[in-house]
Protein backbone atom coordinates (compact mmCIF):
# COMPACT_ATOMS: atom_id res chain seq x y z
CA UNK A 1 0.00 0.00 0.00
CA UNK A 2 2.82 2.41 0.80
CA UNK A 3 4.23 1.98 -2.74
CA UNK A 4 0.83 2.84 -4.24
CA UNK A 5 0.52 5.91 -2.03
CA UNK A 6 4.00 7.08 -3.11
CA UNK A 7 3.07 6.55 -6.75
CA UNK A 8 -0.16 8.46 -6.23
CA UNK A 9 1.62 11.40 -4.61
CA UNK A 10 4.22 11.59 -7.40
CA UNK A 11 1.57 11.58 -10.13
CA UNK A 12 -0.60 14.02 -8.18
CA UNK A 13 2.19 16.60 -8.31
CA UNK A 14 2.40 16.31 -12.10
CA UNK A 15 -1.39 16.28 -12.44
CA UNK A 16 -1.80 19.49 -10.46
CA UNK A 17 0.93 21.15 -12.50
CA UNK A 18 -0.03 19.93 -15.98
CA UNK A 19 -3.82 19.65 -15.69
CA UNK A 20 -5.48 21.36 -12.75
CA UNK A 21 -3.43 24.57 -12.70
CA UNK A 22 -3.86 25.09 -16.46
CA UNK A 23 -7.67 25.05 -16.37
CA UNK A 24 -10.10 27.81 -15.62
CA UNK A 25 -11.57 26.71 -12.27
CA UNK A 26 -15.20 26.80 -13.44
CA UNK A 27 -14.38 24.90 -16.64
CA UNK A 28 -12.55 22.19 -14.71
CA UNK A 29 -15.46 21.87 -12.28
CA UNK A 30 -17.87 21.43 -15.21
CA UNK A 31 -15.56 18.86 -16.83
CA UNK A 32 -15.49 16.87 -13.59
CA UNK A 33 -19.24 17.17 -13.10
CA UNK A 34 -20.06 15.78 -16.54
CA UNK A 35 -17.50 12.98 -16.41
CA UNK A 36 -18.38 11.92 -12.87
CA UNK A 37 -22.14 12.15 -13.44
CA UNK A 38 -22.02 9.95 -16.53
CA UNK A 39 -20.08 7.19 -14.77
CA UNK A 40 -21.72 7.53 -11.35
CA UNK A 41 -25.18 7.06 -12.85
CA UNK A 42 -23.85 4.60 -15.43
CA UNK A 43 -22.72 2.19 -12.71
CA UNK A 44 -26.36 2.03 -11.61
CA UNK A 45 -27.64 1.32 -15.13
CA UNK A 46 -28.16 4.74 -16.72
CA UNK A 47 -27.25 4.46 -20.41
CA UNK A 48 -26.15 8.07 -21.00
CA UNK A 49 -22.61 8.22 -22.40
CA UNK A 50 -20.25 11.04 -21.48
CA UNK A 51 -21.20 12.81 -24.72
CA UNK A 52 -24.91 12.29 -24.00
CA UNK A 53 -24.38 13.69 -20.51
CA UNK A 54 -22.61 16.75 -21.88
CA UNK A 55 -25.42 17.34 -24.37
CA UNK A 56 -28.05 17.08 -21.63
CA UNK A 57 -26.08 19.47 -19.43
CA UNK A 58 -25.96 22.01 -22.24
CA UNK A 59 -29.54 21.67 -23.52
CA UNK A 60 -31.41 20.23 -20.52
CA UNK A 61 -34.71 18.64 -21.57
CA UNK A 62 -34.75 20.63 -24.80
CA UNK A 63 -32.95 17.84 -26.62
CA UNK A 64 -32.88 14.39 -24.99
CA UNK A 65 -30.39 12.19 -26.90
CA UNK A 66 -31.94 9.65 -29.25
CA UNK A 67 -32.76 6.34 -27.59
CA UNK A 68 -32.60 7.71 -24.04
CA UNK A 69 -35.58 7.71 -21.70
CA UNK A 70 -37.11 10.65 -19.89
CA UNK A 71 -36.50 8.80 -16.60
CA UNK A 72 -32.76 8.59 -17.36
CA UNK A 73 -32.71 12.28 -18.26
CA UNK A 74 -34.35 13.28 -14.98
CA UNK A 75 -32.00 10.97 -13.08
CA UNK A 76 -29.03 12.72 -14.66
CA UNK A 77 -30.45 16.22 -14.20
CA UNK A 78 -31.03 15.52 -10.50
CA UNK A 79 -27.46 14.22 -10.27
CA UNK A 80 -26.19 17.51 -11.73
CA UNK A 81 -28.14 19.44 -9.08
CA UNK A 82 -26.92 17.22 -6.25
CA UNK A 83 -23.31 17.49 -7.42
CA UNK A 84 -23.50 21.28 -7.70
CA UNK A 85 -25.20 21.62 -4.31
CA UNK A 86 -22.66 19.45 -2.54
CA UNK A 87 -19.52 20.83 -4.17
CA UNK A 88 -20.49 24.50 -4.05
CA UNK A 89 -19.00 24.77 -0.55
CA UNK A 90 -16.45 22.16 0.48
CA UNK A 91 -15.91 23.92 3.82
CA UNK A 92 -19.15 22.48 5.19
CA UNK A 93 -18.61 19.62 7.66
CA UNK A 94 -19.98 16.14 7.10
CA UNK A 95 -23.38 16.13 8.77
CA UNK A 96 -26.65 14.22 8.57
CA UNK A 97 -28.46 17.32 7.34
CA UNK A 98 -25.99 17.70 4.45
CA UNK A 99 -26.29 14.00 3.60
CA UNK A 100 -30.09 14.01 3.67
CA UNK A 101 -30.44 17.22 1.68
CA UNK A 102 -28.05 15.93 -0.98
CA UNK A 103 -30.04 12.69 -1.18
CA UNK A 104 -33.30 14.64 -1.44
CA UNK A 105 -31.96 16.56 -4.44
CA UNK A 106 -30.37 13.47 -5.99
CA UNK A 107 -33.58 11.41 -5.88
CA UNK A 108 -36.22 14.14 -6.14
CA UNK A 109 -37.71 13.17 -9.49
CA UNK A 110 -37.03 9.42 -9.58
CA UNK A 111 -37.33 7.77 -6.16
CA UNK A 112 -41.13 7.81 -5.83
CA UNK A 113 -41.44 6.54 -9.38
CA UNK A 114 -39.09 3.63 -8.62
CA UNK A 115 -40.22 2.78 -5.07
CA UNK A 116 -43.76 3.50 -3.91
CA UNK A 117 -43.86 5.25 -0.55
CA UNK A 118 -40.14 6.09 -0.45
CA UNK A 119 -39.26 9.68 0.41
CA UNK A 120 -36.17 11.45 -0.98
CA UNK A 121 -33.89 12.57 1.82
CA UNK A 122 -35.32 10.15 4.38
CA UNK A 123 -33.70 6.98 5.68
CA UNK A 124 -35.11 3.56 4.92
CA UNK A 125 -37.86 2.19 7.16
CA UNK A 126 -37.24 -1.39 6.11
CA UNK A 127 -34.33 -3.82 5.92
CA UNK A 128 -32.38 -3.69 2.66
CA UNK A 129 -30.72 -5.96 0.11
CA UNK A 130 -28.67 -5.28 -3.02
CA UNK A 131 -27.55 -7.93 -5.47
CA UNK A 132 -26.55 -10.96 -3.41
CA UNK A 133 -26.02 -8.96 -0.21
CA UNK A 134 -28.57 -8.78 2.59
CA UNK A 135 -27.72 -5.92 4.93
CA UNK A 136 -28.26 -5.88 8.68
CA UNK A 137 -31.10 -4.54 10.80
CA UNK A 138 -31.85 -1.16 9.22
CA UNK A 139 -32.56 0.46 12.59
CA UNK A 140 -29.12 -0.49 13.90
CA UNK A 141 -27.36 0.50 10.68
CA UNK A 142 -29.10 3.87 10.29
CA UNK A 143 -28.12 4.74 13.86
CA UNK A 144 -24.46 4.38 12.83
CA UNK A 145 -24.64 6.97 10.04
CA UNK A 146 -24.10 10.09 12.20
CA UNK A 147 -21.22 8.30 13.94
CA UNK A 148 -19.58 7.51 10.59
CA UNK A 149 -19.97 11.11 9.44
CA UNK A 150 -18.61 12.54 12.69
CA UNK A 151 -15.65 10.14 12.80
CA UNK A 152 -14.80 10.88 9.17
CA UNK A 153 -14.97 14.64 9.78
CA UNK A 154 -12.73 14.26 12.82
CA UNK A 155 -10.20 12.33 10.73
CA UNK A 156 -10.28 15.08 8.08
CA UNK A 157 -9.72 17.77 10.72
CA UNK A 158 -6.86 15.88 12.32
CA UNK A 159 -5.32 14.86 8.96
CA UNK A 160 -4.97 11.42 10.50
CA UNK A 161 -5.24 9.34 7.32
CA UNK A 162 -4.30 9.71 3.66
CA UNK A 163 -7.24 11.33 1.82
CA UNK A 164 -7.72 8.49 -0.68
CA UNK A 165 -7.68 5.86 2.05
CA UNK A 166 -10.18 7.87 4.09
CA UNK A 167 -12.41 8.29 1.03
CA UNK A 168 -12.29 4.55 0.34
CA UNK A 169 -13.01 3.57 3.93
CA UNK A 170 -15.92 5.96 4.22
CA UNK A 171 -17.38 4.61 1.00
CA UNK A 172 -17.09 0.99 2.05
CA UNK A 173 -18.60 1.56 5.50
CA UNK A 174 -21.38 3.76 4.11
CA UNK A 175 -22.40 1.20 1.50
CA UNK A 176 -22.72 -1.50 4.16
CA UNK A 177 -24.85 0.82 6.29
CA UNK A 178 -27.06 1.31 3.18
CA UNK A 179 -29.31 3.86 4.90
CA UNK A 180 -31.57 4.90 2.01
CA UNK A 181 -34.18 3.00 0.01
CA UNK A 182 -32.34 3.80 -3.23
CA UNK A 183 -29.38 5.86 -4.40
CA UNK A 184 -26.89 4.57 -1.79
CA UNK A 185 -24.20 3.91 -4.38
CA UNK A 186 -24.53 7.26 -6.10
CA UNK A 187 -24.60 9.32 -2.91
CA UNK A 188 -21.86 7.19 -1.37
CA UNK A 189 -19.56 7.96 -4.30
CA UNK A 190 -20.59 11.63 -4.19
CA UNK A 191 -19.63 11.92 -0.52
CA UNK A 192 -16.41 9.95 -1.00
CA UNK A 193 -15.39 12.55 -3.56
CA UNK A 194 -16.61 15.39 -1.36
CA UNK A 195 -14.13 14.12 1.23
CA UNK A 196 -11.35 14.29 -1.36
CA UNK A 197 -12.39 17.78 -2.46
CA UNK A 198 -12.39 18.96 1.16
CA UNK A 199 -8.77 17.81 1.37
CA UNK A 200 -7.80 19.40 -1.98
CA UNK A 201 -7.40 16.13 -3.86
CA UNK A 202 -8.86 15.31 -7.30
CA UNK A 203 -12.11 13.41 -7.37
CA UNK A 204 -12.02 9.74 -8.32
CA UNK A 205 -14.00 8.56 -11.34
CA UNK A 206 -15.11 4.94 -10.97
CA UNK A 207 -15.81 4.10 -14.60
CA UNK A 208 -18.89 2.05 -15.42
CA UNK A 209 -16.64 -0.41 -17.24
CA UNK A 210 -14.87 -1.07 -13.93
CA UNK A 211 -18.08 -2.00 -12.10
CA UNK A 212 -17.18 -5.71 -11.68
CA UNK A 213 -13.80 -4.85 -10.11
CA UNK A 214 -15.43 -2.18 -7.95
CA UNK A 215 -18.08 -4.56 -6.61
CA UNK A 216 -15.48 -7.26 -5.98
CA UNK A 217 -13.45 -4.79 -3.91
CA UNK A 218 -16.53 -3.82 -1.90
CA UNK A 219 -17.58 -7.43 -1.35
CA UNK A 220 -14.11 -8.30 -0.05
CA UNK A 221 -14.99 -6.36 3.10
CA UNK A 222 -17.90 -8.73 3.74
CA UNK A 223 -16.08 -11.88 2.63
CA UNK A 224 -12.69 -11.28 4.24
CA UNK A 225 -13.30 -8.43 6.68
CA UNK A 226 -10.60 -6.51 4.83
CA UNK A 227 -10.68 -2.84 3.87
CA UNK A 228 -7.47 -3.10 1.84
CA UNK A 229 -9.18 -4.20 -1.38
CA UNK A 230 -11.32 -1.07 -1.68
CA UNK A 231 -8.37 1.12 -0.63
CA UNK A 232 -6.27 -0.49 -3.35
CA UNK A 233 -9.07 -0.02 -5.89
CA UNK A 234 -9.50 3.66 -5.05
CA UNK A 235 -5.78 4.38 -5.28
CA UNK A 236 -5.42 2.55 -8.60
CA UNK A 237 -8.51 4.28 -10.00
CA UNK A 238 -7.13 7.68 -9.01
CA UNK A 239 -3.72 6.93 -10.48
CA UNK A 240 -5.23 5.58 -13.70
CA UNK A 241 -7.32 8.68 -14.24
CA UNK A 242 -4.44 11.10 -13.65
CA UNK A 243 -2.05 9.11 -15.84
CA UNK A 244 -4.57 8.91 -18.68
CA UNK A 245 -5.37 12.62 -18.67
CA UNK A 246 -1.71 13.62 -18.50
CA UNK A 247 -0.86 11.23 -21.37
CA UNK A 248 -3.82 12.40 -23.47
CA UNK A 249 -2.82 16.03 -23.06
CA UNK A 250 0.80 15.39 -24.01
CA UNK A 251 -0.14 13.19 -26.98
CA UNK A 252 -2.71 15.60 -28.39
CA UNK A 253 -0.30 18.50 -28.08
CA UNK A 254 2.51 16.57 -29.76
CA UNK A 255 0.27 15.13 -32.47
CA UNK A 256 -0.97 18.59 -33.40
CA UNK A 257 2.54 19.96 -33.64
CA UNK A 258 3.75 16.96 -35.62
CA UNK A 259 0.72 16.58 -37.85
CA UNK A 260 -0.30 20.13 -38.60
CA UNK A 261 2.55 22.58 -38.23
CA UNK A 262 5.07 20.35 -40.03
CA UNK A 263 2.90 19.93 -43.15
Amino acid sequence: MSDLISKYENILSDYNDLIVSRFDADDFKLYNEILFSAHNCGIEGNSFSVDDTRELKEQQLGNIPVGKTLFEAYEMLDHFRAYEFLFEDTERPLTESLLKETHRILMENTLRYRIKGAVPGEYTNTDMAAGDTIFGDHRVLVAQVPKLLAKTQQTIDEKALHPVLLSARFHCFFEYLHPFRDGNGRIGRLFSNYILAKMNHPIIIIEREKKPEYLTALKAYKAENSIEFIEDFFLKSAISRMEREITDKKNLTRNFLDGFLKK
